[in-house]
């Protein structure tokens, strides 16, 4: 029965979903174009929330558990595991003050509404994952933008999306990168739970009533840890033992 609903209120979801990415495409161009990066930034802020918001036509709820006061003069390197796209609004969303700032795929950084013009223009980077002379190069150049701004970059170092919400193997390479080069960052650990069940008969119909949560665990001082291979297994393991199953 659930499945049943969910055909006319995905139908109903997207139409919300594709009205908020149109609206907001042409606010993003002027707060961009006329009025610089704040204004820009915050038109991407809002998007996020309606885009949640959007999301309660499915009965999708979020929560998000912070209990630490994460000072916003410094650089920030966001860690999360990953279970869809629906991860990226509530990160973007509560931690606005931090500005964060993706590393996408590179096929984003065209044809989507709002989407694809804030990955180009909002200091995110776009990455071709089959071409390391591209990609490699970029994420550096992005880590040096992260240290000299006080930005937050996010990464999902499972580098594709777990569909039942076990945790794939983190991928340190990327990892790697960002600490060479933001060297006072504070790592920020965050577990994601419940994000795959909005996918969990695939995109049509999407799944009825995901109860969506974030919690962020105790921040880390990169320069804290001298080993930085047992600083990615004490990152993995922090996220990871937060997952629900």
């Amino acid at each position: 029965m659930q499945k049943i609903l969910a055909y006319p209120l995905t139908v109903l979801y997207f139409l919300f979903f594709g009205l908020t990415l149109i609206v907001f495409h042409p606010i993003q161009w002027v707060c961009f174009n006329v009025f610089g990066y704040q204004a820009h930034k915050i038109s991407v802020d809002w998007l996020q929330f309606f885009l949640m918001r959007s999301m309660n036509v499915l009965g999708t709820t979020y929560t998000f558990h912070n209990d630490y006061d994460i000072d916003t003069n410094q650089p920030l390197i966001i860690v999360a595991n990953h279970q869809s796209m629906y991860d990226i609004s509530p990160i973007l969303w509560h931690m606005r003050k931090h500005h964060p700032k993706f590393i996408s795929k590179i096929e984003l950084g065209k044809g989507i509404p709002s989407v694809s013009y804030n990955l180009r223009h909002g200091g995110s980077v776009l990455i071709d994952r089959k071409n390391p002379r591209q990609s490699i190069p970029a994420i550096m150049k992005f880590g040096e933008y992260i240290e000299s701004n006080n930005r937050a970059a996010v990464i999902f170092p499972e580098g594709t999306r777990s569909k039942d919400g076990t945790p794939k193997k983190f991928q340190t390479k990327g990892l790697e990168m960002l600490f060479k080069k933001i060297p006072s960052a504070t790592i920020v650990p965050i577990t994601i739970n419940n994000s795959w069940k909005t996918l969990k008969y695939g995109k049509f119909p999407m799944g009825l009533g995901a109860k969506i949560s974030l919690t962020v665990h105790k921040p880390i001082k990169l320069a804290t840890f001298e080993n930085r291979e047992n600083l990615v297994s004490t990152i993995e393991e922090t996220i990871t033992s937060g997952i629900q199953y």
